[in-house]
């Protein structure tokens, strides 16, 4: 079983709401100069508490009423179809459980604060929930199709987890596993040592992602739009896979 009925808040531990107000508190500290203003704002208009694990059933409430989205309590890492099917009904797998405290800086699968904190803030973008949306109807028309999977999630990663976007104030994060993460939060913006490329598609999708250590490179959109209007894109390169037309490794 990948899915929980329910958030069970009842039995989160001292240590479980020690672990979201450190990591909320040190992440607001540094965000407001490295975040893009979406995700700030939705910070906002979610309710987000330093002092309070979120309730989902309030997340609910306030997502549905913005963008139409809510969140579905999983497990942990779940299927790709079971996954894609979830997006595709707007409705974002979320981990309830939460990293140790002597965890903090690194983790081997998503807990409850990369998910809701580093995800669900853009929930309340109508581009990127529709980016999302079609990301996932293309991936379920491939779903049995294991490299042309792996294809989008290199694209999934290296926009919804790992992206960032420039705007009029400069370099911008908006990726949940930067978001969520102080170290990476100050490399994929200061740093010399990562390449920060212009969006495209089929350079990302030719290029394996990392999960062990921060990233090496790094793609800039310009706005969420471009985001979405970047799939029809992505739709004609994995026909073309498809057909053996190109070869991606």
């Amino acid at each position: 079983m990948y899915f929980i009925e329910k958030q069970e808040y009842d039995k989160y531990t001292d240590e479980d709401h020690q672990v979201w107000q450190t990591l909320y508190k040190r992440q607001m500290k540094i965000l407001p100069s490295l975040a893009e203003n979406d995700f700030l704002e939705g910070i906002k208009a979610i309710g987000f508490k330093e002092d309070r694990i979120p309730s989902f059933k309030t997340l609910d409430e306030k997502l549905l009423s913005i963008t139409g989205w809510s969140i579905a309590p999983v497990t942990g890492l779940i299927p790709n179809k079971e996954f894609f099917e979830l997006l595709k009904a707007k409705k974002f797998p979320s981990s309830t459980w939460f990293r140790k405290l002597s965890e903090l800086d690194y983790l081997e699968e998503p807990d409850m604060f990369h998910d809701i904190y580093g995800h669900v803030p853009l929930l309340t973008n109508e581009f990127f929930c529709q980016y999302l949306e079609k990301m996932s109807v293309i991936a379920l028309q491939y779903i049995d199709n294991e490299h042309v999977i792996e294809l989008i999630s290199r694209l999934y990663w290296y926009t919804v987890e790992f992206g960032l976007i420039e705007k009029e104030e400069g370099l911008r994060i908006y990726g949940a596993g930067i978001l969520s993460s102080k170290g990476e939060s100050e490399y994929s913006l200061f740093s010399d040592i990562p390449k920060r490329h212009q969006f495209n598609v089929l350079e990302i999708i030719q290029t394996p992602y990392i999960k062990d250590k921060f990233q090496e490179q790094y793609w800039v959109i310009g706005s969420y739009k471009e985001l979405y209007d970047s799939l029809d894109e992505l739709d004609r390169l994995l026909g073309k896979v498809v057909k053996n037309d190109i070869i991606i490794q």
